[in-house]
């Protein structure tokens, strides 16, 4: 894979409206046991704290939602519905809340061990299409909650991508949460076919 230089947390200590757009395109690469599998990040979704009803962090802090108080550039993974994880990019600054979720991605390395992973993948579009397929196919767990995706040896980093044409992004509202509803903080590449279907959600929380 083409050499790309990582992004630092100076970077991602932002708005998470405009962390989102900035990691579209970025490449999340995620070292395991079998080797290493990387993604190229086309769907995310931004969250904040105490002003946005469908963040983890509205009600305040809690040892879940610890990690998305900062520092910027953390990994942010929770448990959902008993059986999958989602993964996040934290942003702003250190105690203050916000993240974005990584909603999918296209496998750009590490295909046959992301297909080992998701043996019911159909394509190899759907190896990560949504948030619970891209931990999949990435290795991601519990485990790697907190993780620094700007250091230099850690297991899982992001790395900058091609730029992408802000004709190519649209943005719409967030997917599974039912309030805050039409906030249209969800953005993706069009015509990527790893973006995940849409569906409104009736969680008053994601």
């Amino acid at each position: 894979m083409t050499q790309r230089r990582q992004l630092t947390e100076q970077e991602l200590a932002i708005d998470p409206v405009d962390a989102a757009k900035l990691l579209l395109g970025c490449v999340l690469e995620s070292d395991g046991p079998e080797g290493t599998v990387a993604v190229r990040i086309v769907e995310v979704e931004a969250y904040r704290g105490g002003d946005d009803p469908a963040s983890h962090c509205y009600r305040g802090r809690t040892p879940r939602n610890d990690v998305m108080f900062g520092p910027a550039g953390r990994l942010y993974v929770y448990f959902v519905y008993g059986m999958h994880f989602c993964a996040n990019v934290v942003s702003l600054t250190d105690g203050v809340p916000g993240a974005v979720l990584l909603r999918a991605g296209e496998v750009i390395s590490g295909s046959a061990l992301a297909r080992a992973r998701r043996p019911a993948a159909r394509s190899d579009a759907e190896l990560g299409k949504g948030p619970a397929r891209l931990t999949t196919v990435l290795g991601l767990d519990r485990a790697h909650n907190g993780t620094d995706l700007t250091a230099q040896a850690a297991s899982v980093r992001l790395l900058a991508g091609d730029p992408v044409p802000a004709t190519a992004v649209r943005s719409g509202p967030r997917v599974g949460v039912a309030v805050a509803v039409d906030v249209p903080w969800r953005f993706w590449i069009d015509g990527s076919p790893a973006v995940s279907t849409y569906r409104r959600g009736t969680r008053a929380t994601r």
